[in-house]
């Protein structure tokens, strides 16, 4: 693979605007940092700057610049000749989103709130320590439309669905924040695994989480691999078979309940896939192994779900699935109808789990204090900012 080495003296700044594809109609401004290799190879011949014949090997020489080490500036791909460089610039781009705020918590915890076009924006959260070296929590949609009732997130309407360069651009914002293009690799990387844990619904925005995946897959780019990519969903059941075969990523249900009166409430999706249909959904996921388990999602909700009795119904609900059972700690944001359960409850939840053999770890909350924690994300764009509130609060 050619090396890759930028230029020093000239200053990696991003071009202002982040513009999404608007179509081989209007090729100018076109973002190229957002694609697949199929798009961009296609976007490259349509618009006349690349023969078809040298198309693969302009998108391999792209690709590595973009993806590998991050660039953000057609002149910093110092093996592209200074003529085609111009005719990159001239009709595309390979801009960033505007990172209107970010914040970080007391436990290292990063947030970034990210505004992608006028209107649209979305919470992305890395948190140290988790995977292999560090998560990304990256969002499918703007808002949700689940409503599930222990979730910040499910307060805010749906906007839209976010496309694959929106969902690739959080990747990139914080492989920017973490100084981590073009290396480094192995044990010392910062961000070694992608969760869909962040606002919306991924299995509803599927086609575009896919594209997505594949970007971040490719070994000669970002190259996280597809076992370290877990999708969450509530449980959109006809999607499933789709995820497994398209995606090869790793699977979580946010299930919170081991009965159908009380999902119906804590998840309203429930009422349309109850959970016999969601179970049997699970049990035929493409390649679903010891290797490969399912991650269950368990909000503990003080009186709610965390009964003894709940841990015992939730052992024989899994019987036969290779499974974890994540415990989380309720986090509370503004509002919330629910409180969290004991430390002591939770324990004793985990340790029935322990008994029947599934590894349940209570996972630690992170990020509390900035918003940034499960079930915490919003990006109202009328809601007053953390700089606004800190300065309130000052006065005060």
């Amino acid at each position: 693979m050619t090396s890759l080495s930028l230029d020093p003296s000239r200053p990696r700044v991003a071009p202002p605007e982040f513009v999404q594809n608007p179509g081989a109609q209007n090729l100018a401004g076109q973002n190229l940092s957002g694609m697949t290799r199929a798009e961009l190879a296609a976007a490259l011949v349509e618009s006349g700057v690349v023969e078809p014949a040298k198309a693969r090997m302009r998108t391999g020489q792209l690709w590595r610049w973009i993806h590998l080490a991050g660039v953000t500036d057609f002149a910093d791909m110092t093996n592209v000749s200074r003529d085609l460089q111009v005719k990159l610039a001239d009709r595309f781009t390979l801009a960033r989103p505007e990172v209107v705020e970010r914040q970080v918590s007391k436990d290292g915890t990063r947030k970034w709130l990210i505004r992608t076009a006028p209107g649209i924006e979305i919470e992305t959260v890395y948190i140290p320590g988790v995977g292999r070296a560090g998560a990304l929590c990256v969002s499918s949609q703007v808002g949700c439309t689940l409503n599930c009732t222990f979730c910040h997130t499910g307060t805010q309407p749906l906007v839209r669905n976010l496309t694959a360069a929106e969902i690739i651009a959080q990747v990139q914002v914080a492989k920017d924040d973490l100084e981590e293009w073009n290396g480094p690799d192995g044990e010392d990387r910062r961000l070694s695994n992608i969760v869909f844990m962040g606002m919306g619904e991924p299995l509803y925005n599927l086609p575009n989480v896919a594209r997505a995946i594949e970007v971040i897959a490719d070994n000669e780019g970002i190259a996280i691999s597809r076992r370290r990519i877990t999708v969450s969903t509530s449980g959109v059941v006809p999607e499933l078979t789709a995820l497994g075969e398209t995606t090869q990523a790793m699977l979580a249900i946010s299930l919170h309940a081991t009965r159908d009166d009380l999902r119906d409430v804590l998840v309203p999706l429930n009422r349309k896939y109850p959970i016999a249909e969601l179970m049997a959904g699970i049990r035929a996921y493409p390649g679903l192994s010891n290797a490969r388990r399912v991650t269950f999602e368990y909000v503990m909700l003080k009186g709610i779900n965390d009964s003894p009795a709940e841990a015992r119904a939730l052992v024989q609900l899994l019987k036969g699935v290779p499974a974890k059972i994540n415990l989380i700690p309720f986090n509370p944001w503004p509002g919330s109808p629910y409180e969290c359960s004991s430390w002591s409850t939770i324990e004793s939840f985990a340790a029935i789990l322990n008994r029947a053999g599934y590894a349940s770890p209570i996972r630690t909350p992170r990020g509390r204090d900035i918003l940034a924690a499960c079930g915490q994300l919003k990006s109202e764009s009328e809601k007053v900012r953390a700089s606004v509130r800190r300065k309130l609060e000052s006065a005060e």
